[in-house]
């Protein structure tokens, strides 16, 4: 599975996390566990359930495959200093991610979907790929062709204010990573720590 296809609102109450607003309403409503059990089920507090939890939390986050985060934390960990920051910031450097963070589009499922079907460029090059890595300094765009595209213009209109390693022109429909985050930095309330000593074990 390359992403989140089924009930969002479901997975949402099940980890406690919303990333849109449809999933914050499934919370709003149901602030508790899916399924019949939902509301008397005890939770564990194993050390174990708690890194897989918050694991599964950052995959619902950046709507991404169990696969493609073990390789995130490969690099990550590969890579000088904290593990988590590392991990965290190559998430966010996503091209989907950024697409989403610059306001171009309203959830991290629908930046995934603009960008697979070719709606932006990367310095001028239509890209395809959510999971490409964007460098400081990358410029990305709506490409010429999706100017009109109503969700796009919708997302853009409604946009929030942009994280500061980002330029955003409306107007134009581009956006700059200025430079790469620090974890502080990423609007994302997580426990990367968990997820480090989940694949560490």
């Amino acid at each position: 599975m390359s992403s989140f296809r089924g009930p969002k609102g479901k997975v949402a109450r099940s980890l406690g996390l919303a990333v849109s607003q449809k999933t914050q309403k499934a919370l709003d409503r149901r602030n508790f566990a899916p399924g019949q059990h939902g509301q008397t089920r005890k939770k564990s507090s194993s050390v174990y359930k708690q890194q897989l939890v918050e694991k599964q939390r950052l995959r619902f986050t950046y709507n991404i495959s169990e696969a493609q985060l073990a390789k995130a934390y490969d690099e990550a960990n590969r890579r000088a200093g904290s593990a988590g920051d590392n991990l965290m910031i190559l998430l966010e450097t996503r091209l989907d991610a950024l697409v989403y963070r610059m306001g171009f589009a309203r959830t991290i499922f629908a930046a995934r979907q603009y960008v697979a079907h070719g709606h932006f460029t990367v310095n001028g090059v239509r890209s395809y790929s959510p999971s490409r890595q964007i460098k400081a300094g990358d410029v990305i765009a709506v490409r010429e062709g999706s100017k009109e595209h109503v969700q796009i213009k919708e997302a853009i209109a409604n946009a929030p204010a942009v994280p500061e390693y980002v330029t955003v022109d409306a107007g134009k429909m581009e956006g700059t990573l200025v430079k790469l985050p620090l974890r502080d930095q990423i609007p994302v309330k997580l426990e990367e720590q968990l997820v480090v000593e989940y694949y560490s074990r």
